[in-house]
C-alpha cells in the first residue's frame, strides 16, 4: 500500500522493483507481487519524457515521498546525487527534442466538400477506427499499435470536410512496420475513392520523386536513433515520446 501511493513525480511516472529473499547475487529484479518476500526494493522514475527533463523540484520531492516510504516500511534508503541525475536527465531530454518528429501529409478535395457521412464510411473501408476525439486511427494488424492517424480540418460537429490529414509520429513506428509506405499508399487510396489531391502543408501537390526523398530521410532518422540504442518502436522508444 505505501508503494501504490507513489505513482508519479510531476508528469513522470514512478515504479518499484524488488528483490526477492534468497537473492544472493542480486541480478533477478522483479514488479513487486502482494505476498513475496522482498530483501531490497528499488524506485525507478523516468527522468525524461515529451514533457521535459526531471528537475530538482521533482527530484526533491521524490527523495521526501521515498523517505516516508522508507520510514513507514522500516528501511533505509540510498539516494544517488542531485546534480549526476539532473544532468543524465537534461541529455536524455535532449535526444527526446532532436527526435521529436511527426511526419504528416494532406489530401485535398477536387471538388465539392466530403459530406461527413460519406466520409466516415470511406474512411472505416480503408480501415481506419474511429476515436471519441474526431480523429481516426490505422492499427498495426500484427499488435495493434498506432502506424498513422487522419484527421479533418473542420470541428467535429462539422458536417463537411475539404481536407484531411495523415499523420505518423516517425519515433513510435518501428522500421520494419514500414509506416511511411503505408501511409502513403492509405492516401494515395484516399485520394482515388474521395476524388482529392496529395499535397504538403504549403498545399503543393506530392510528386513520388519528393516522396522517395522523404522516405529516405525518414530511414537516416531510424538509423540515428538505433545507433543511440532507443530503436523507434520499441519499449524504450514508446516511454520516451508520449
Amino acid at each position: 500500500p505505501h508503494l501504490q501511493s507513489l505513482r508519479y513525480t510531476g508528469s513522470k511516472p514512478v515504479r518499484f522493483l524488488g528483490r526477492r529473499e534468497g537473492d544472493e547475487e542480486g541480478k533477478n529484479w522483479e514488479t513487486i507481487v502482494p505476498g513475496n518476500s522482498y530483501r531490497q526494493i528499488e524506485a525507478c522514475i523516468q527522468i525524461a519524457n515529451r514533457n521535459g527533463a526531471l528537475n530538482e523540484i521533482e527530484f526533491s520531492e521524490l527523495l521526501l515521498r521515498l523517505r516516508q516510504i522508507a520510514d513507514a516500511i522500516g528501511a533505509e534508503p540510498d539516494i544517488p546525487e542531485m546534480a549526476e541525475v539532473i544532468e543524465k536527465a537534461r541529455q536524455l531530454y535532449q535526444f527526446v527534442s532532436d527526435h521529436d518528429a511527426k511526419l504528416g501529409i494532406s489530401i485535398r478535395s477536387n471538388g465539392a466538400p466530403w459530406q461527413r457521412v460519406t466520409l466516415n464510411t470511406a474512411l472505416e473501408k480503408q480501415g481506419f477506427e474511429s476515436r471519441p476525439d474526431g480523429q481516426f486511427v490505422m492499427r498495426d494488424k500484427e499488435n495493434g499499435g498506432v502506424l498513422f492517424t487522419l484527421s479533418t480540418n473542420e470541428l467535429p460537429a462539422s458536417e463537411t470536410a475539404t481536407r484531411l490529414t495523415l499523420l505518423m509520429d516517425v519515433p513510435c513506428v518501428a522500421p520494419e512496420k514500414d509506416g511511411f509506405s503505408q501511409m502513403i499508399q492509405c492516401g494515395k487510396a484516399l485520394c482515388i475513392r474521395l476524388d482529392g489531391a496529395l499535397i504538403d502543408d504549403g498545399n503543393q501537390l506530392l510528386t513520388d520523386r519528393f516522396l522517395e526523398e522523404i522516405a529516405g530521410q525518414v530511414n537516416d532518422f531510424y538509423r540515428e536513433m538505433q545507433e543511440c540504442s532507443i530503436p523507434a518502436g520499441s519499449v524504450r522508444a514508446l516511454k520516451l515520446f508520449n
